[in-house]
């Protein structure tokens, strides 16, 4: 990826992102039917929110940085710690600014901060066979393919398989002080 300056950044979620959030998944229903299923209600959000109360999961809205515009979302869900270090990320555009490019920057910014200040070693990506943007987009940045995991999220009202994505942290890596030494 180059070293450009990236025209979004990551802003952690709020209660107060709750209409923006709820009105932007409502224009993008067609664009995440059937892929994934996000909170499009005041009641929905703030109970979503509630996943990222014990930091176990991260959630971030990706905003283009001159206009505040939110483009996306990302989740860094399921950390975890010990000899592990990894955690599993969910991504999804928004309707009004998909096609450019934006949740390419905004996920190059997730890679940084997971590997960066989070000091994880792993991030997997779990794929939809048939969603070709999210694969093209995971294939981009680097990610592995590993493997198909049948059955492996409820979504849309069935088991769905995914293909599983995964990408490690760059030499040289900090690790986390959790790790264990030997």
């Amino acid at each position: 990826m180059s070293e450009m300056p990236s025209r979004v950044e990551l802003s952690p979620f709020t209660a107060a992102d709750q209409d923006e959030f709820c009105s932007l998944v409502a224009a993008s229903a067609e664009l995440h039917h059937p892929w994934m299923q996000l909170p499009a209600t005041p009641e929905a959000f703030h109970a979503w929110m509630t996943r990222f109360a014990d930091g176990a999961n991260l959630g971030f809205l990706i905003r283009v940085r001159e206009t505040g515009a939110a483009v996306g979302v990302v989740n860094i869900n399921s950390i975890i710690r010990g000899r592990y270090q990894g955690a599993s990320i969910g991504y999804a555009a928004f309707a009004p600014s998909a096609g450019q490019g934006y949740m390419t920057e905004g996920l190059v910014l997730t890679l940084r901060h997971a590997f960066g200040e989070l000091r994880l070693h792993r991030l997997e990506a779990n794929i939809q066979p048939g969603n070709a943007a999210s694969l093209a987009l995971v294939r981009r940045l680097g990610f592995r393919y590993e493997g198909l995991s049948p059955a492996y999220l409820y979504i849309d009202g069935a088991w769905r398989d995914h293909e599983r994505w995964a990408i490690s942290a760059p030499s040289p890596w900090t690790p986390h002080p959790s790790l264990p030494a030997a």
